[in-house]
């Protein structure tokens, strides 16, 4: 994918690629301040070696955020990593042998597969429809006693899916009773602007179990890439005492600790309400930008081609007609000023080839509907040439 990605480095392409947060959200003056007031109160202790769990004040704060959403947990049940994907990483250090299988959804998270394929993990794939994973598939690989499950159970990545609460639950007890720990991944489940909000999967094993969620057998990821800002690069996982202490072993082997500065100004920057409050802003301007691809998509896509209708995230997943590839599509589409990222990418198997991953994050809507209407154009013109008489 980052090979195709090159192509789309030029004046004028309108690209629906990259999972990226819009830039106009970004807090720079809160951030601004809150370097100045961490330099001039903390200045010694932000630029000194820390603890390898993270900063204390984060962490708490941390807790007391996660437990609006159910995830009843302690500071010292979290552990601050270096973006979620240090966490996918530390979790494959921890639980992988090579040949280990690990359940994924189909399609799931590249980055995930990236970091698992270090470990020479193999995959077991379950299909997703509109309501995420389908549960007559889970039993059966969950019998087979994979290594853990993975799971994006909010506007996943790539699909925009959301898992139903029905599902949600009845994952949480097969899990438990065929003993398969599940990695729990939640970068965007903020990020609502529809519907209602479900339970993350780690509340709901705490609430079947009558214990703490932290006590269960789910491990929570998530980040502030998509709630402040990418470029912070901080995460974190929620585990049990004894699983997160072989994290923290795990991460002091990697890089010690993540960088106290950083933490600091994520505390001060997050810190008095802030966090709610520009969540919300994020939200709404998510909406408007998701509004309008599926207005887009609806004006100008040919027969043939469906989509996703997610209630929040930065996602939107399109099929073509079957006949048609979306990597050999690309290089056409950047001509012609439009970027995206075929399906194949997300799968383990390397299946969906008519399948791309779209972002509305990213570009605001007068460029989403010239972007869609440019691909749209691409797509009639490689379908016609596909379906023409030799």
């Amino acid at each position: 994918m980052r090979e195709l990605l090159k192509l789309i480095d030029r004046p004028g392409l309108i690209s629906f690629a990259g999972g990226l947060p819009a830039p106009e959200v970004f807090p720079l003056e809160q951030f601004k301040a809150a370097a100045l007031r961490v330099l001039s109160e903390h200045g010694t202790q932000a630029l000194q070696y820390s603890t390898t769990e993270g900063y204390p004040k984060l962490r708490e704060m941390l807790a007391r955020h996660m437990a609006r959403y159910g995830i009843v947990v302690g500071a010292d049940n979290i552990l601050i990593t270096q973006s979620s994907q240090q966490a996918l990483d530390l979790i494959g250090k921890v639980f992988l042998n090579s040949g280990d299988r690990i359940a994924v959804e189909r399609p799931t998270y590249l980055g995930a597969l990236q970091a698992w394929n270090a470990y020479q993990a193999e995959y077991v794939g379950i299909t997703i429809d509109h309501e995420g994973m389908k549960i007559e598939e889970l039993e059966d690989i969950l019998r087979s006693g994979p290594k853990f499950l993975y799971a994006l159970p909010n506007f996943q990545n790539p699909s925009g899916v959301t898992l139903s609460l029905t599902r949600r639950r009845r994952l949480v007890e097969l899990a438990d009773h065929y003993g398969v720990p599940i990695i729990e991944d939640d970068p965007y489940g903020q990020l609502r602007f529809a519907g209602e909000h479900l339970l993350p999967l780690a509340a709901l094993d705490a609430k079947a179990r009558r214990q703490k969620a932290y006590s269960g057998n789910v491990i929570y990821i998530s980040t502030f890439s998509k709630t402040l800002a990418p470029g912070l690069r901080l995460g974190w996982v929620v585990a049990p005492a004894e699983v997160l202490q072989r994290l923290v072993l795990a991460k002091q082997g990697a890089d010690l600790h993540t960088g106290t500065f950083v933490q600091m100004v994520a505390y001060e920057t997050a810190r008095g309400g802030f966090l709610d409050r520009h969540v919300r802003h994020i939200r709404a301007v998510y909406r408007e930008r998701r509004d309008a691809i599926l207005a887009a998509l609806k004006r100008h896509m040919p027969p043939g081609v469906s989509w996703t209708e997610p209630e929040g995230g930065l996602f939107i997943w399109a099929v073509l007609p079957e006949d048609l590839d979306a990597v050999s599509l690309l290089p056409e589409a950047v001509e012609h000023g439009v970027a995206f990222v075929p399906g194949t990418c997300f799968f383990d198997n390397g299946s969906g080839k008519n399948t791309m991953r779209l972002n509305f994050s990213f570009m605001p809507p007068g460029k989403i509907e010239e972007g869609i209407k440019r691909l749209a154009g691409v797509i009639a013109r490689v379908s016609s040439d596909v379906l023409r008489p030799a």
